[in-house]
């Protein structure tokens, strides 16, 4: 009838597409789930974390406050991918792909200028 064997579902290195993500910081349980199943590595998920311990839930907002982290960090750079990930109400997901047109200089004014020093912190993640 029905096979006990477990089958491998592929997922691709998302890491080869794009140099940094924004996941909806809806609540740690999202971000974790998407880290998960995308396979990303924890630093990937840092300005979503870092973003819900500050803002808390901004609902889909927090993707902007997500890319302003990435800005003042320093990390953005003229070639890079940014996959931004939203969740919604119901059965909605959106999502979008933005290029960087030109190196991004931390010192411009972001969300996070006053104290983008001050993070990371480290998060007890439960699983």
């Amino acid at each position: 009838m029905w096979s006990t064997r477990r089958i491998s579902i592929y997922t691709p290195n998302f890491n080869h597409a794009f140099e940094h993500f924004c996941i909806h910081s809806g609540g740690r349980a999202i971000i974790q789930a998407v880290e998960r199943n995308l396979r990303l590595r924890k630093q990937d998920a840092e300005p979503s974390t870092m973003t819900l311990y500050r803002f808390g839930n901004v609902s889909s907002s927090s993707i902007w406050y997500e890319l302003s982290y990435i800005e003042a960090k320093g990390r953005m750079k003229r070639g890079d991918r940014v996959w931004q990930i939203a969740f919604g109400s119901g059965f909605k997901c959106n999502s979008a792909v933005w290029e960087c047109v030109c190196d991004v200089k931390p010192g411009t004014a972001t969300a996070w200028r006053d104290t983008i020093h001050s993070y990371p912190v480290d998060i007890v993640r439960t699983n």
